[in-house]
């Protein structure tokens, strides 16, 4: 057994961040304690509309370590070493007085949408309220029930971060990837970032096992965060080994510190299996395409499904052109945030799960008295010879099969229009992406279709050291 520290809603849009805070939380309570496993970032749900960036809270657990240790940071020059299990520590109290002090010190109370909260946990709620906090909405009454009795809770201002730091210690992966944070020197702050793009293209060819590292379409290096928060830049994967060597890669500005977080980003976790869907939900839906897509202003894509809307925004790019690719019949699997006003499913990826026939006339009909060919006489009406006037049905013209240029299989955004919990299509189907994203690196098309076989559910755990 060990406690569980679990952080929320630090931050502001201004700057700082919560990751951060738990580098400072780690610093100071390792020079007493163990870190017991990775520090966990912990990713809730996207569609909240108070949520400050990436709406992500922070767990922390530390007791006696047993065993071996591993490296797992790097802070003010000393190696964070991380155990496998610990035993409860002692003095709940004064941990708590602890990650107090640094809350109160980093937390941007200044901004009026910033309401930190910090808990202290000797057991962990339940599972329940990670998943209601990931793909719906929780209140506070709620989760402090659920979580009664469990230790000591914190809230500052309004104590809407209470939710976030209750539901952090609550998750139990099912799935996890790991990022390797890395931070900047406070001076550093709020200035530009001075990452070199071609060591990220060269890092991310390098490492397979990392993932939405750069966007090869568009050029941009997605590592780094354009907000002035602490972080330098931070790399995603599914094993945690080789991240350091990942980030030893990346040349320019040189991080500060750096920490690797076990997360649940990468993993549809806030994907719900079915209805009924609430507000603020991403969901599966599948159905025949009903009409033709329509392109909205602003360059929006609208196609009808069974019924609903999905709508391709501006931002995704080239993934508007699978959209516009659809036709009625086609059949599709959708994953995306279910909208309100409009009523409409926000596309994060696609499936064409088949594709239908469609003609196209090549030719007018011949007549093989005047041997030329008939002239239309307008929209459906038919044809005529202008020589001899003899009519021929709509049926008459020559038809032939074109390519659609459409693939079924798994479509998604580019790499930097993806959230963070969603799964890339890299981890779902890592055999044949690995091949298809390479050849699309090369030629630069517009999208990648991966073959619609079943979801490769595991990942890859930490090393056993």
């Amino acid at each position: 057994m060990v406690l569980w520290i679990g952080i929320d809603d630090t931050d502001s849009l201004q700057g700082m961040c919560t990751t951060f805070l738990a580098t400072e939380i780690v610093r100071d309570l390792t020079q007493d304690f163990d870190l017991i496993g990775y520090p966990r970032l912990v990713r809730l749900n996207p569609n909240i509309p108070w949520k400050t960036r990436g709406n992500g809270a922070v767990c922390i657990r530390i007791g006696e370590g047993e065993g071996p240790g591993s490296i797992v940071g790097s802070i003010a020059g000393r190696f964070i070493v991380s155990y496998r299990r610990g035993r409860t520590p002692q003095g709940m109290e004064a941990v708590a007085k602890r990650v107090a002090r640094l809350v109160e010190c980093w937390s941007r109370f200044e901004d009026p949408t910033t309401n930190p909260a910090f808990v202290v946990l000797g057991k962990q709620p339940t599972a329940g309220l990670y998943w209601k906090a990931v793909r719906g909405v929780v209140s506070k009454r709620y989760a402090r029930v659920v979580s009664q009795g469990r230790g000591l809770m914190r809230p500052y201002k309004n104590g809407r971060g209470l939710i976030g730091a209750l539901a952090s210690v609550a998750w139990r992966p099912h799935d996890r990837t790991y990022e390797i944070l890395t931070y900047r020197a406070r001076e550093a702050w709020a200035t530009n970032r001075q990452i070199d793009p071609g060591s990220v293209v060269r890092m991310d060819r390098a490492f397979p096992s990392t993932f939405n590292n750069y966007d090869y379409q568009t050029q941009q290096v997605v590592i780094a965060p354009h907000s002035p928060c602490p972080v330098l830049f931070g790399i995603r994967g599914d094993d945690p080994s080789i991240l350091p060597a990942a980030m030893n890669l990346i040349e320019g500005e040189r991080p500060e510190r750096w920490l690797i977080f076990e997360t649940n980003q990468g993993t549809d976790d806030h994907v719900s299996g079915g209805p009924p869907f609430g507000s603020w939900s991403t969901v599966r839906w599948s159905g025949a395409v009903q009409s033709l897509p329509r392109i909205l202003p602003g360059g929006h894509v609208v196609v009808r499904v069974a019924n609903l809307d999905f709508t391709a925004y501006e931002p995704s790019k080239q993934f508007r052109s699978v959209v516009r690719k659809l036709v009625p019949g086609d059949r599709v699997q959708a994953v995306g945030a279910m909208r309100r006003r409009p009523r409409t499913l926000n596309l994060e990826k696609l499936l064409v799960e088949s594709t239908v026939d469609v003609p196209q006339k090549v030719a007018n009909p011949w007549c093989s008295r005047c041997q030329k060919r008939a002239k239309s006489m307008g929209h459906q009406a038919g044809f005529r010879c202008v020589r001899c006037g003899k009519r021929f049905p709509v049926s008459a013209a020559i038809f032939a099969q074109i390519g659609r240029g459409l693939l079924p299989g798994w479509y998604e955004p580019p790499v930097f229009a993806r959230r963070h919990l969603s799964k890339p299509l890299k981890r779902m189907h890592p055999k044949f992406t690995r091949d298809r994203v390479a050849q699309n690196e090369l030629q630069k098309e517009p999208s990648v279709g991966v073959p619609p076989l079943p979801v490769q559910e595991s990942v890859s755990r930490a090393r056993e050291k």
